[in-house]
């Protein structure tokens, strides 16, 4: 089988009203066990994109595949003009016990320019700084990161990929296991980047966040299910389909 996997810049793709990401036919997968089938959709620039489904559906692998951390098996990846992706795991990801203040968290944001553990030059530390500003932790620099609450140790993880300076924010399960006063704030900060020019995507199963997106794609057993508005998309027969099959 021929297998073709282009990732490159389309710019033609760029600009309000177009799209930040486009994928055609893309698989992806672990050895032995593949994950996603033929998907093809589009990413909106300057908007959120929720991608929803149940556990197992292959929202985290798509979100991989997205941030470059996943291979492609097949299938074609075209990223309009722009950084690479800022991700954002779960919160899950990142150990408690790691001795880390708040500030050095976020200051990983900026090894992709500067390498681990390298000292930080001005503009890096501008960065750095406005991060911690516009997601209010700025107040917890020298926290360590495993006191922090849900809420407050998300919005350490989201300054982290803001100080990448990066134009399209990837987010894996960013309000899961929150309250509901948490979760309500992230999905206010995340509304807030995209009118600011970020391009945000978060893989969710929390409906009311994803239903606060400006787009959506539903995800089943790896496959693409739905795409469009979430009106559209998060219907009850939908819904139930997927969570409930027969």
């Amino acid at each position: 089988m021929t297998i073709m996997f282009n990732k490159h810049s389309d710019p033609a793709a760029a600009g309000p009203g177009n799209h930040r990401v486009r994928f055609a036919d893309l698989h992806a997968g672990y050895p032995g066990r593949p994950v996603l089938r033929q998907l093809t959709a589009e990413v909106p620039a300057l908007a959120m994109t929720a991608l929803v489904g149940p556990n197992g559906s292959g929202k985290s692998t798509l979100l991989g595949v997205l941030a470059g951390v996943i291979d492609a098996t097949s299938g074609q990846l075209r990223f309009s003009e722009g950084r690479p992706p800022a991700f954002v795991p779960q919160r899950g990801a990142v150990g408690d016990t790691l001795p880390l203040t708040v500030r050095q968290t976020v200051e990983m944001g900026r090894w992709g320019e500067r390498g681990p553990w390298r000292r930080l030059n001005r503009g890096d530390r501008a960065a750095v700084d406005a991060a911690m500003e516009q997601l209010g932790v700025a107040d917890l620099a020298t926290r360590q990161l495993g006191e922090l609450s849900g809420g407050q140790r998300q919005r350490v993880l989201i300054a982290q990929g803001l100080a990448q300076q990066s134009d399209l924010l990837l987010l894996d399960e960013p309000t899961t296991g929150l309250d509901p006063e948490a979760r309500g704030r992230i999905t206010a900060l995340l509304t807030e980047l995209v009118a600011g020019g970020t391009t945000v995507v978060q893989a969710t199963h929390d409906l009311e966040a994803a239903r606060a997106a400006d787009a959506c794609l539903l995800l089943s057993d790896g496959r693409l299910v739905g795409r469009g508005s979430p009106d559209q998309v998060l219907t009850p027969t939908a819904l139930a389909r997927i969570w409930q099959p027969a």
